[in-house]
């Protein structure tokens, strides 16, 4: 089954029925305003907050350029890749090629080497690369000179896994000898100029250099992989980010990926604070416990399940923290998605759905205006068992703001005073039977 089917089938589950163009679940409870804790949008003001606002323009965020991506199917079942990486490549003794596997010729066993071969190609055209059934231990960085890429699992997700163990709590040293061992990053590299950045940091850790695959290109598409930071339950419950997947730049499209980790699985960047980076993620599944997507970008989820596990943190779980620029309306949007929690929530639901990453106010506190102030609406969705129905909002990360909704007859949906996470037309076990007008 397509992971687009899981919205359909929970809803069938739950006795609830799909109305209109929006995809709205007729069973839905919610009644704007909602409460200060779980504040809800009406139809009117929900009405700003679809795909086409959140995608449709680029470049500063003072002076936006309105140019629309329309991110579609991402055809490859007849294309002819340009480089494939499998797990075994040699020369066939009679003919003195590269072995084929099936129809396919193996030109790589890394994936890292086959970017760096897109990248050293060079040219503007989309570059193809094909990764064949397996798992590939390793890290994965995509620099900003590489052309548009397409990097696409041969069948399902499950089937190819790009997979490492890494925690930020490391230090940049011992961070550069589990990431390097032998040599793969070398001066003169595409990617090495990445790699150093993080191997020579002067911080006490690694911090978010700690991620499995790192893209800095734009136009970048990614379908059919599972990514794993497979650090998971090796650590206890504290601060250990642990990132799967970092994304840099604009126009990034995810389609059919599983991203799993567990504290910041998915960091949906915007590398210049200063400038807009869009992000769509369709038919996906994300897993994890703690700011599991988080980051600046402008990002639309369809049809995509968030998944919160209690197994290393058995309460207070959150899934996201988008530090939203604070002056723009447009950060994360959940369209037509699944909020799900495992058994450890199901029994004490104390699970959230996100909070607001006031990133880089440690010192100063919350400025209202200057400190990031993170945008998000859950809309059309199905929230599942194991959250905190009454107060699923946490305080903000890094400075421990209290969340603080707004349901003023006369809001602003920008107010800096205010925090900017929404609902709107949501349906589930974590909605039903919940007061929210």
């Amino acid at each position: 089954m397509k992971p687009r089917s899981i919205v359909a089938v929970v809803g069938i589950a739950v006795g609830l029925t799909m109305t209109g163009a929006t995809g709205a679940f007729a069973g839905s409870s919610q009644i704007a305003p909602g409460t200060v804790t779980r504040p809800v949008l009406s139809a009117a003001e929900a009405s700003r907050f679809t795909p086409t606002a959140y995608l449709g323009s680029s470049g500063a965020y003072s002076a936006p350029t309105v140019d629309p991506w329309h991110p579609g199917d991402v055809p490859v079942a007849r294309v002819r890749p340009d480089f494939v990486v499998g797990p075994a490549v040699g020369v066939d003794q009679l003919a003195g090629a590269p072995r084929a596997v099936g129809a396919d010729r193996v030109t790589h066993t890394s994936v890292q080497a086959a970017v760096n071969a897109a990248v050293l190609a060079g040219g503007t055209a989309r570059r193809y690369i094909k990764i064949l059934s397996g798992t590939y231990t390793g890290t994965v960085f995509i620099p900003a000179a590489s052309p548009p890429l397409t990097i696409y699992g041969a069948g399902r997700p499950g089937d190819v896994r790009i997979e490492f163990s890494l925690d930020a709590t490391v230090s940049p040293a011992t961070w550069a000898q589990q990431v390097n061992p032998s040599g793969q990053y070398v001066p003169g590299d595409p990617a090495w100029d990445m790699y150093n950045s993080c191997a020579t940091k002067t911080t006490a850790t690694a911090a978010l250099c700690a991620t499995v695959v790192w893209a800095q290109s734009t136009d970048l598409r990614l379908l059919d992989l599972t990514i794993t930071n497979t650090l998971l339950d090796t650590v206890d419950k504290g601060t250990h980010q642990a990132l799967a997947l970092r994304t840099d730049a604009d126009r990034t499209q995810l389609d059919e990926v599983r991203l799993i980790g567990r504290q910041d699985t998915f960091y949906a960047n915007a590398n210049d604070p200063t400038r807009i980076a869009r992000v769509s993620v369709r038919d996906s599944y994300i897993e994890g416990d703690t700011d599991f997507v988080f980051g600046r970008a402008n990002a639309v989820f369809e049809h995509t399940e968030f998944h919160l596990v209690s197994t290393r943190k058995p309460a207070n779980g959150v899934i996201f923290a988008p530090n939203t620029a604070p002056t723009y309306p447009y950060g994360f949007l959940v369209l037509r998605s699944r909020l799900t929690a495992d058994s450890g929530y199901l029994a004490a639901p104390t699970g959230h759905f996100g909070r607001a990453w006031d990133q880089g106010a440690s010192a100063t506190g919350y400025i209202p205006g200057t400190t990031a102030n993170g945008q998000l609406v859950i809309r059309d969705s199905v929230i599942g068992a194991g959250f905190d129905t009454v107060a699923p909002w946490s305080a903000a990360a890094t400075t421990s703001r209290p969340y603080a909704g707004n349901i003023a007859p006369d809001r602003s949906l920008d107010d800096v005073n205010h925090n900017r996470l929404w609902e709107y037309r949501n349906a589930g076990p974590g909605v039903v039977g919940v007061t929210t007008g």
